[in-house]
């Protein structure tokens, strides 16, 4: 046996999320229940992290152990082949036996996308807004979140997690087209909720109601009730997911 990255999307508009969920459809599940198909036996796979339901992935990394000699392009194919319309395999990569897709990632990156206008085409994948946002001021306060690393304002509350602590990389709003803006964060972890909640506090500066000071307060209560309401999940995406080099054997292994 050998273990494996599999690089993989969805569109998470019918699942509770990406972990297994006792009642409800989840996209681990669905992946599991095709390499099953595919392996004849039991098969498991481990993410590199629960994404909540109704959101996203465009990129989403999960590990298996499968037998070393089987042709992992082939892999793809089948895979897709078994998997429903709305989760895609895009590759399958050789790593060291002991990579972990959670426990070695050096970073993820998620993308929270805004409109300001009716779009049939986006109402899945955008959250409509109707008051006018300063972006300006939004950007201003996120840059306020490097300068801290404990994060409980902004995690979902009774969690199983040993540290609130996360180092972020890169937040900062975009604008994408003429009614459409996108969030994108980048840190070494995220704790439940945090993107969504980060988002919801932000947009409360955007509308007037919070100023840089008091986001600034918010993270130093640490207190989830300070901060401001989750906002939907189905316009969040994760969109990248970091490793070190060293966990991926060459090609012809």
């Amino acid at each position: 046996m050998a273990r494996y990255f599999i690089y993989l999307g969805y569109d998470g508009t019918n699942y509770h999320g990406w972990q297994i969920q006792p009642n409800g459809a989840s996209v681990q599940e669905e992946l599991q229940k095709a390499l099953s198909t595919l392996m004849r036996r039991p098969m498991e796979v481990v993410g590199a992290g629960r994404t909540d339901a109704g959101v996203h992935a465009s990129l989403m990394i999960a590990h298996t152990d499968i037998v070393a000699s089987a042709d992992a392009t082939i892999w793809v194919d089948k895979l897709n082949r078994l998997l429903p319309p709305d989760i895609a395999v895009y590759r399958i990569r050789r790593v060291t036996d002991d990579a972990h897709a959670r426990f070695d990632a050096t970073y993820r990156k998620y993308q929270y996308h805004i409109t300001t206008s009716k779009n049939p085409f986006l109402r899945h994948y955008a959250w409509r807004v109707f008051q006018p946002l300063d972006f300006e001021r939004m950007n201003e306060a996120a840059s306020v979140l490097f300068e801290y690393t404990d994060f409980t304002s902004f995690s979902k509350l009774h969690t199983d997690v040993k540290t609130n602590n996360c180092r972020i990389m890169h937040a900062r709003w975009e604008q994408t087209g003429v009614d459409e803006w996108v969030f994108t964060i980048q840190a070494d972890r995220f704790l439940r909720n945090m993107v969504r909640a980060v988002v919801g506090t932000l947009v409360e500066v955007g509308r007037g109601k919070l100023t840089i000071e008091g986001f600034r307060r918010v993270i130093e209560a640490k207190d989830r009730c300070s901060a401001g309401t989750s906002v939907p999940g189905h316009a969040l995406f994760l969109v990248d997911v970091g490793y070190p080099e060293r966990l991926f054997l060459p090609v012809s292994d």
